[in-house]
């Protein structure tokens, strides 16, 4: 077995263990549960609401577009977060020092950002499919539609995610990068239908992938006519994967550039730096 292929078993071990410390902290799974758990609390808020005069169900609507903005903002910060803190506490500057460490690093990152991802995802799913009316859930197609999306999405953000996370050298660096995020999450049509945003706004939206994540999501989970509150009235299938399938392949062309241009620079001194300078702040 050569030592790439080593390296790789290696990484799927440590994403695992990582994976399975993180559902059994306390502090972790705090962290993990308490955004889904506001989502289902907001599903439960909107169940009666109606768009406008559409007669949709303002909640069937809002639950796949929630579904997708947690697949991009777990995707994009979850792996950010990751590379900034274990940059700051020197696990970066180890791993690039072991013979293919950084493949082994890596592939541990994404099995575990991965797991971030799917249990909020299901986490909202199971229950929202019960408190919210009007998807159409009931076939194999649908499920499978859903899963396709969902691994389109993943690829399509985790790379963006590692971009971010290279190139903030701190954690809180990583945190002022997501107020950007979020604002956007609010303009691409998650809690009420992009349609009844200005034409400017919808343009920007269409521009990133949370748009468009939400809208493959609703594509997968709600039945045809509900198309008719969307943007030219249609799913736009092709255009989802299209946009998606962008975004990734740019992400998986940029990420490796940024990631070996940030292994370059680590080293004991800029490890030490970045400590000092942590240590700082918490006093």
């Amino acid at each position: 077995m050569n030592p790439t292929t080593n390296a790789v078993r290696a990484g799927l071990s440590r994403g695992a263990i990582e994976l399975r410390q993180s559902v059994t902290n306390g502090q972790d799974l705090f962290g993990m549960l308490f955004w889904p758990v506001i989502m289902v609390v907001v599903l439960f808020f909107m169940r009666d609401a109606k768009f406008e005069a559409s007669g949709f169900d303002l909640g069937s609507l809002a639950l796949p577009s929630i579904l997708g903005m947690l697949v991009a903002f777990n995707g994009i910060f979850g792996i950010g977060q990751l590379l900034s803190m274990e940059r700051e506490d020197g696990t970066l500057l180890r791993a690039k020092a072991t013979p293919n460490g950084m493949v082994g690093y890596l592939v541990g990152k994404v099995v575990t950002v991965s797991g971030w991802v799917l249990v909020p995802f299901v986490i909202v799913l199971i229950p929202g499919l019960f408190l919210v009316g009007g998807t159409e859930m009931n076939t194999v197609g649908a499920w499978l539609s859903l899963l396709g999306i969902v691994l389109l999405g993943m690829l399509a953000t985790l790379p963006i995610g590692a971009c971010i996370g290279s190139l903030f050298a701190s954690p809180r660096g990583v945190g002022f990068a997501s107020m950007p995020i979020m604002g956007l999450v609010a303009v691409s049509g998650i809690f009420y239908p992009i349609t009844s945003m200005p034409g400017w706004v919808q343009g920007l939206a269409q521009c990133f992938p949370v748009y468009w994540l939400g809208l493959g999501m609703r594509a997968a989970m709600l039945p045809d006519e509900a198309a008719a509150v969307e943007l030219g009235g249609s799913w736009r299938h092709l255009e989802t994967v299209a946009v998606l399938g962008i975004w990734a392949a740019a992400g998986f062309l940029v990420a490796p550039i940024l990631l070996r241009r940030m292994a370059r620079r680590e080293s004991g001194s800029s490890v030490a730096a970045r400590r000092e300078k942590a240590m700082q702040r918490a006093y």
